[in-house]
């Protein structure tokens, strides 16, 4: 709202009177009554003894109230939520799949993001250079309007004229942005190796020095067959507590077993009640059973892993042995347990490098080359705990074993991969994120087939040559 007035500094000249004019906010108030209840108060007969009794003042009236007056509704032995077991797939196999949590996460839809927000964004108002229409013009928004608009002068100084508009920015997943970043960061890495001093720590603890720098690189030549490594993880400590670490645990042993026909088969079929309808059938978990084994003596471990040091020079001596088998000198691992696939996370070589890695740092003086934490890639995330599913057949009636044979000890010996399987590991250093087999078949085809088409025309450039043999000894 606004109004004006007309003010004079002196006695009644109509000359000397100046207008004032005086801007005013207007408060209005909006009611929010709430709408009377959907159903009417229950009013009691309370008998009035007086507050000198004390009978209101105490904690225990209205519990005790409460416990007097019966409920209005029906309340069944299921509170009105009855819980039918009957659809859920295999809650009575021992399978609780169906009624607990999915292991992975659906994605949360675009409309709900805004719910999940931390607390401490939503009091933070955005800040906006835009005018607002309800709100008088205080010096903030218009200094600010101000710097925003450039007080109407153009890049060369002159008043009016348009802007000169800027170029577009880059898209950020642009090859051109992506070059750049790298070698942003390139360059940042190499003038922090060169100086640690200047290396801020991006915590609040002021304490915290930087000791060393090291290159973070990929080691190219520590590739395995499969061309990444698997993480396993146990849910409980797999040997008794002790007051120290067990170094048996760093040369653990996990086979593999293979599942039964009855065992497949319940997992395909899951798998295509997943896929027919996901909405009402959960994906089933990972079903994958491991036998554990370890060595039974502790001082077996640094004989081990001497075996597989590159760098040790005596890695080649059977002395390094503790155990003589049928095929000679090894290693025995003895069966510790089963083990169960709780939880499981499979990458491809596309994704290998985007959710976990494995580090390690190497000194100058520990091996011969640079001085540089090398990561690996992980394609597997696996948690496992002890075998439950074979207990439960069990107490079910059912053979648990299913006529599959259990190794109650491992003979290992070290040795040199083979030609083929250390060229298959070296392909891995030129394609580290793998490589499509589809046409490295189609490749080979092609090249058996132009191979096939090469020799047929040296057999038969043969055997023409023998017909004109033949031919000229004819002759004479």
């Amino acid at each position: 709202m606004s109004s004006s007035f007309k003010s004079s500094s002196g006695g009644g000249g109509g000359s000397g009177a100046r207008v004032i004019h005086q801007d005013f906010i207007a408060r209005i108030r909006y009611s929010n009554a709430l709408p009377p209840p959907a159903i009417p108060p229950k009013l009691l007969d309370i008998p009035n003894t007086g507050l000198s009794s004390g009978q209101y003042t105490t904690p225990g009236f209205a519990s005790r109230l409460a416990r007097e007056q019966p409920l209005n509704i029906e309340a069944d032995a299921e509170l009105g939520m009855p819980l039918d077991l009957v659809g859920m797939p295999g809650i009575f196999d021992g399978d609780e799949s169906s009624i607990q949590a999915p292991s992975e996460l659906p994605p949360v839809h675009a409309h709900d993001k805004a719910l999940l927000r931390p607390l401490a964004t939503l009091s933070r108002a955005k800040s906006g250079d835009e005018p607002v229409s309800f709100l008088r013009r205080t010096e903030y928004i218009s200094s600010a309007v101000r710097r925003s608009t450039g007080g109407g002068l153009n890049p060369s100084g002159r008043p009016g004229g348009p802007p000169k508009k800027r170029p577009a920015p880059e898209a950020d997943d642009s090859p051109a942005a992506i070059r750049r970043k790298i070698m942003r960061e390139f360059e940042a890495g190499r003038k922090w190796i060169d100086n640690l001093a200047t290396v801020k720590n991006p915590h609040s603890k002021r304490n915290i020095k930087v000791v060393d720098g090291f290159s973070f690189l990929p080691d190219l030549d520590a590739f395995p067959d499969a061309g990444a490594y698997v993480e396993v993880k146990f849910g409980n400590n797999p040997v008794k507590s002790k007051t120290k670490y067990d170094e048996r645990l760093l040369n653990g042993a996990l086979k593999p077993c293979e599942k039964s026909p009855a065992e497949e088969a319940a997992y395909n079929n899951a798998m295509e009640l997943w896929e027919r309808d996901p909405h009402n059938n959960s994906r089933p978990p990972p079903f994958m059973n491991y036998d554990f084994y370890l060595h039974e003596n502790a001082d077996d471990t640094p004989r081990f892993r001497a075996k597989f040091d590159v760098d040790n020079p005596e890695n080649e001596e059977e002395g390094l042995y503790t155990a003589r088998g049928e095929s000679g000198p090894c290693f025995q691992f003895t069966r510790l347990r089963g083990y169960e696939t709780t939880k499981e996370v499979e990458m491809d070589h596309k994704t290998k490098y985007d959710t976990q890695l494995f580090v390690g740092y190497t000194d100058e003086d520990d091996m011969e080359g640079p001085k540089a934490a090398w990561y690996y890639p992980v394609m597997q995330k696996s948690v496992i705990r002890p075998q439950r599913q074979k207990r439960i057949d069990l107490t079910r009636g059912l053979d648990a074993d299913d006529g599959q044979t259990v190794v109650d000890q491992l003979e290992v010996t070290v040795e040199d991969p083979t030609d083929e399987l250390r060229e298959h590991i070296m392909k891995f250093k030129e394609h580290p994120r793998g490589w499509d087999e589809e046409e490295e078949e189609e490749d080979e085809g092609v090249n058996g087939a132009d191979g096939e088409r090469e020799s047929q025309r040296e057999r038969e450039r043969a055997a023409t040559s023998d017909e004109d043999d033949a031919d000229g000894d004819d002759d004479e």
